[in-house]
């Protein structure tokens, strides 16, 4: 518990903890929508300096955990093929699909390798002229611009051996398919200052109105989200329910213009399947048609209909995780069975992931 230790003696944290204090008069749930303010919460034992009355709830903040068992059975399969290179984040390669992980894949003769970005993919494809090198894009919006952007040069380039596995997720439809659960717990949410820097803030406005719940954008250092949260409290209390930045020095209401006309240009909206959530309409981006060729599962002849979902958790209660029904410690399966080294779920195999997040800094609570 170093890291809490160390933040126990912030000023700033604690003189925004007893304004949070001071601001409550009943009980409220907060949601925050991003695995990097969920490891900030976990590592410096930010729930402990807040009131009894505010409790804070994960939600699906890491595109790693919600990307579903059968997009990776896909990469799993396209990186069995002699000519296919399969390009992904680090964090991909022990996700598990319903057929194993791309790790395996790897150690089993797959091309797997690991990138830093889309356009490090690309380069890999102007380098392998004889071969086919197919990205895993997976991410929320921040890194969709990245993935355009090499999607785009491709075409500009006339490469033929470059495509994308999309698994792209949104972020404002989950927070409103959250919201329309019956049993949900949550009051108001922390959105994640990174999507916004991209995107903007206007498309949670009429989520706030229609819901009437208060949307703060913040950061990701401890002093941030404690600063999300106090606004979202004063809202709560206020009667209020808006979107607040709180995010400023990087949060601009409008976003990226340039980023998001590349996003634009490049992907569709369309439906998306998030694990242990389930489909979620207008929650994904898919390759526009104007790009289609660039698709993998097109040019490798993947499923294009829409598929069951393939549930291999078993045991692990990651989806419950996923919507703020529990905490991860209250699943049977957290640090038993379920391990960073032996994952049940996603959330425990991303390190944004909330599970992973607990077992290494709070497995004892």
């Amino acid at each position: 518990m170093k890291y809490v230790d160390e933040y126990r003696g912030n000023d700033a944290a604690h003189a925004l903890a007893r304004a949070i204090a001071r601001a409550t008069t009943r009980s409220w749930c907060i949601m925050e929508v991003c695995g990097g303010q969920t490891h900030a919460i976990a590592r410096f034992g930010l729930e402990e300096l807040l009131p009894p009355e505010v409790t804070l709830l994960h939600g699906p903040g890491c595109p790693v955990c919600v990307t579903p068992a059968e997009t990776l059975d896909d990469a799993i399969a396209l990186a069995a093929r002699p000519e296919v290179v399969l390009c992904t984040y680090g964090d991909m390669l022990r996700v598990p699909g319903s057929i194993g992980d791309l790790r395996t894949a790897k150690a089993t003769g797959g091309d797997v390798r690991v990138v830093y970005s889309a356009m490090d993919a690309l380069a890999l494809a102007r380098g392998l002229p004889d071969r086919q090198v197919v990205f895993l894009a997976v991410g929320f919006e921040t890194t969709a611009p990245g993935h355009a952007l090499a999607v785009y040069q491709a075409r500009r380039e006339g490469l033929s051996n470059f495509s994308l596995l999309v698994a792209h997720v949104l972020v404002p439809p989950a927070i409103a398919a959250i919201l329309q659960d019956e049993e949900r717990r949550v009051d108001g949410f922390l959105a994640a200052g990174h999507v916004c820097t991209i995107m903007g803030t206007a498309e949670y406005e009429p989520i706030a109105r229609r819901y009437r719940v208060p949307i703060v954008v913040t950061g990701f250092e401890p002093v941030d989200i404690l600063q999300g949260v106090y606004r979202c409290v004063r809202q709560l209390e206020g009667g209020r329910a808006e979107v607040e930045n709180a995010y400023a020095r990087v949060v601009r209401d409008g976003g990226n213009v340039r980023a998001r006309a590349m996003v634009q240009e490049v992907f569709a909206v369309t439906e998306r399947r998030w694990r242990g959530i389930g489909a979620i309409a207008a929650s994904g981006l898919g390759l526009a048609p104007a790009y289609r060729e660039f698709d993998a599962s097109v040019r490798f002849g993947l499923p294009q209909a829409p598929r069951a979902s393939v549930e291999i958790d078993g045991g692990c209660l990651s989806g419950l995780v996923l919507v703020g029904k529990i905490k991860p410690t209250a699943c049977p399966a957290f640090g038993t069975r379920c391990t960073p080294d032996r994952p049940l779920g996603a959330t425990m195999v991303s390190t944004e992931g909330a599970c992973a997040a607990y077992y290494r800094y709070r497995r004892s609570s």
